[in-house]
């Protein structure tokens, strides 16, 4: 088989990784890829934000699998189109990443179909936000109603902070035409999950959890970003807690967008926080997490083609995924400035040493090739990742790791998994 995966993350990384290990799949391309993917993958530039620019990649290379990685080229129905043009590909329609491409959506859905969330109001202007915020405790959280690739939430200590946070979102000065609509919700205490499932829009299954660390600093403190981290374990969850949320959430959500008629094929990522009052949902993805499909990938003992063509194929079950006993940490590596501003082509050194340390894996993020070294093109760089008999050894592995890689202005946390080992 030939396969093309869409993107240039260090999700994608991690995917043409697994995927490729495949004995079904002879040849990998990646549009457009980074500079640790074009050493496992052929790279062809593209658009992702364009359908047509990735319809013209597919019908170069004909491929007979197509995955997608990030959400944008999703909203923009890129299944939609492939489908028609019968083409196969692997997620959801535009119709059905509604769920995470407007969260006004999401959380009125999750009203419809009793799906446990936060309290939240829906607002269009700066008078709307200040009427809402009336009924609300402090802090609260603000967020911007379309795609923001991770950035467009803010957990407001003031009401009069809120406000000028909704404002500013409103006015496109925060997030661009992603914050033409806001969403304010309560502010939620409890342990964040990250709960995948695969779906084939009637059947489900869950894959390995994963807990995300969204903050830039140590101690979970300074602005959101896309991700500094994450780690899997068998233990992050029980089975009492998956099978029950498998039932309360997942199931749920894709009867509920059957009925609604946005059938739901793919991974359905459900961002949760465990309250005292139970699971909550925070979030949907319509896809892989980043960067927690790189720890997950990498507890994953069996095959990963599989289970993409039974959703397809409207076969899932049970079966499709063979987890590892053992833990898996990821670090990201950033540039300096990030989230805000940052330089880039700053060159990488000891991307081989750290790759030497064992059981690690380095998956690119933002990197490209230039003139034979690879420099930095992005506000998250790299990814080290480490697998380990438990979380302490898979997380001193990934330090490890992580210190030899050099460029300047590295930024990680150093805090990755600290409050699970604590405990």
């Amino acid at each position: 088989m030939k396969l093309l995966v869409i993107g240039s993350g260090g999700r994608e990384h991690a995917l043409v990784w697994k995927l490729r290990q495949s004995p079904r799949i002879r040849q990998v391309f990646c549009a457009p890829g980074n500079g640790g993917i074009c050493s496992d993958a052929e790279c062809l530039p593209a658009d992702v934000s364009s359908v047509e620019s990735l319809l013209e990649v597919a019908n170069r290379v004909q491929p007979d699998l197509t995955v997608v990685g990030p959400e944008v080229p999703l909203a923009a129905g890129v299944v939609d189109e492939f489908a028609r043009r019968g083409l196969r590909i692997f997620g959801p329609t535009a119709a059905a990443a509604r769920l995470e491409s407007s969260k006004s959506f999401a959380k009125d859905f999750m009203r419809r179909h009793r799906i446990p969330t936060a309290h939240y109001a829906i607002c269009e202007s700066a008078e709307q936000v200040k009427q809402a915020l009336v009924h609300f405790h402090t802090p609260v959280v603000v967020k911007a109603d379309g795609l923001a690739a991770g950035k467009g939430v803010v957990i407001a200590a003031t009401r009069d902070e809120a406000q000028t946070v909704a404002s500013e979102m409103l006015a496109g000065r925060v997030v661009g035409d992603a914050g033409g609509r806001v969403v304010l919700e309560e502010f939620l205490e409890g342990e964040e999950v990250s709960f995948l499932v695969l779906s084939d829009g009637e059947r489900v299954t869950p894959l390995a959890a994963a807990q995300d660390h969204k903050r830039l600093g140590e101690a979970d403190t300074g602005p959101n970003t896309g991700g500094m981290g994450a780690y899997s374990t068998p233990s992050l969850i029980d089975d009492a807690m998956r099978d029950w949320l498998i039932t309360h959430i997942a199931r749920l959500v894709i009867d509920g967008m059957r009925q609604e008629g946005a059938e739901y094929r793919g991974i359905l990522y459900c961002g949760l926080i465990i309250t005292a009052r139970g699971p909550m949902v925070l979030e949907f993805n319509a896809r892989f997490g980043d960067p927690e499909t790189q720890p997950i990938l990498m507890r994953l003992d069996s095959d990963l083609l599989g289970p993409f063509i039974a959703s397809i194929e409207r076969r899932v079950s049970d079966g499709d995924f063979r987890w590892s006993n053992d833990a898996t940490a990821c670090v990201v590596l950033t540039s300096a400035g990030y989230p805000g501003k940052y330089e880039t082509g700053k060159e990488i050194r000891g991307l081989e040493e750290a790759a030497r340390v064992e059981g690690v894996q380095v998956f690119h993020a933002g990197t490209e090739r230039r003139d034979g070294k690879i420099v930095t093109a992005g506000g998250r760089v790299l990814n080290v990742c480490a697998r380990g008999q438990d979380l302490a050894e898979a997380v001193a592995r990934v330090y490890q790791a992580a210190a030899k890689i050099q460029f300047e202005g590295v930024y990680y946390r150093r805090d990755i998994g600290a409050r699970a080992l604590k405990r």
